[in-house]
């Protein structure tokens, strides 16, 4: 379909084309050389039909040819801008954008000069946008990260003047890992925590760091973090403030939480299994995130019946799992040779362990 539109389009240029050069050519004295005069009308008119039939069939039988350049290169375009990131586009844009401003500011100049000023300036305001979308591309990361610090320094700034150091003991201190997580976004749009999230300024340096990491996956993840933070200045309606109060003589970032925790008289907010237990072990109180996921989670009692679809096998002969759509692993006996089915089974226990609840079950009416 397309190469038909670009043949109809360039067969149409071809006819005006040849109209526009038939024109120009009536007006000449090569015209009138021919032996043609414009006072002749039916010879003009002929002139300009014949010039304009030529030229569109030259670009109809052209038409092919160009249309397969064209196309290989919007497909070399297509392929190259598949393979670069979102983010380089983007700030390559921009970057190219901010270098043509910066030219436009001695091209004017340039373009005074004769003969070869017009060029000059073209050329300097294609060096300037290269250069500026490949500087914007390098330092992209940096960017990200020093508009989202920005970010969230200027929405906590006017929260910090309110009250500062007032929390009347529903401090929510904020670890990095429960950052990361995300989950904290949910359950403080739910309602269910109260008071004002602190984030430590230790917390986020290690957020920076994070995201400043040359190590891909440790990267996202520092991105996400300073995402959650940006997202719960915005979208919730909850205090958040950034604590400055830093303890020196302490190294560890989960050692200077819990001291940060116990003189604001406040709790600790984390899904790291190691801080739960030191936190518990100096009495500072504990809000565990996979703690309150594993409570709330269905309870299923021995003996009721569930209708689940068999995934996959299990670890022992003639196991098969499925799993309830909170990701509840439930292991049913015989149900290896049922993989892919839907069958209705009975629960014959429960077992709550550290990583979750497992479910154990049998098939309806198996003895």
């Amino acid at each position: 379909m397309l190469k038909k539109i670009l043949r109809v389009i360039f067969t149409i240029i071809g006819l005006m084309m040849g109209y526009l050069i038939g024109r120009a050519v009536v007006h000449t004295n090569y015209f009138v050389q021919l032996g043609y005069t414009t006072s002749n009308p039916i010879k003009t008119v002929l002139f300009l039909i014949l010039s304009t039939l030529f030229f569109g069939i030259i670009l109809f039988l052209l038409s092919p040819l160009i249309n397969t350049i064209i196309i290989k290169i919007m497909d070399y375009i297509e392929k190259s801008a598949q393979k670069l990131p979102a983010t380089e586009m983007l700030f390559g844009t921009a970057g190219a954008i901010v270098g043509l401003l910066i030219s436009a500011l001695f091209v004017n100049l340039l373009a005074n000069i004769p003969v070869i000023g017009a060029m000059l300036a073209v050329f300097i305001a294609l060096v300037m946008a290269i250069l500026g979308a490949k500087i914007a591309i390098k330092k992209r990361e940096e960017l990200i990260s020093l508009f989202s610090n920005i970010a969230i320094k200027k929405s906590t700034s006017n929260k910090d003047k309110k009250g500062k150091g007032d929390y009347n003991g529903h401090a929510k201190v904020l670890d990095t890992s429960v950052i990361i997580d995300g989950r904290i976004f949910d359950i403080c749009q739910t309602g269910f925590i109260e008071g004002t999230l602190i984030i430590p300024n230790f917390v986020l340096e290690e957020l920076r760091h994070i995201a400043d990491s040359s190590d891909g996956l440790k990267r996202n993840r520092g991105r996400r973090g300073l995402d959650i933070l940006n997202k719960i200045q915005k979208e919730l309606n909850i205090e958040v403030q950034i604590s400055e109060k830093d303890f020196p003589e302490i190294a560890e970032v989960d050692s200077k939480l819990l001291k940060l925790a116990q003189v604001l008289n406040g709790k600790v907010i984390t899904n790291d299994y190691n801080l739960n237990k030191v936190a518990e072990f100096q009495g500072v109180p504990v809000l565990n995130i996979n703690e309150l996921a594993n409570s709330v989670k269905p309870v299923v009692l021995p003996g009721e019946e569930m209708r689940i679809q068999i995934v996959k096998d299990g670890k022992e002969s003639g196991q098969g799992v499925a799993y309830l759509d909170d990701g509840t692993m439930i292991v049913v006996e015989g149900g290896r040779k049922h993989i892919g089915e839907t069958k209705d089974v009975l629960v014959t226990s429960v077992l709550q362990t550290a990583a979750g609840r497992m479910i154990f079950a049998k098939q309806k009416g198996e003895v």
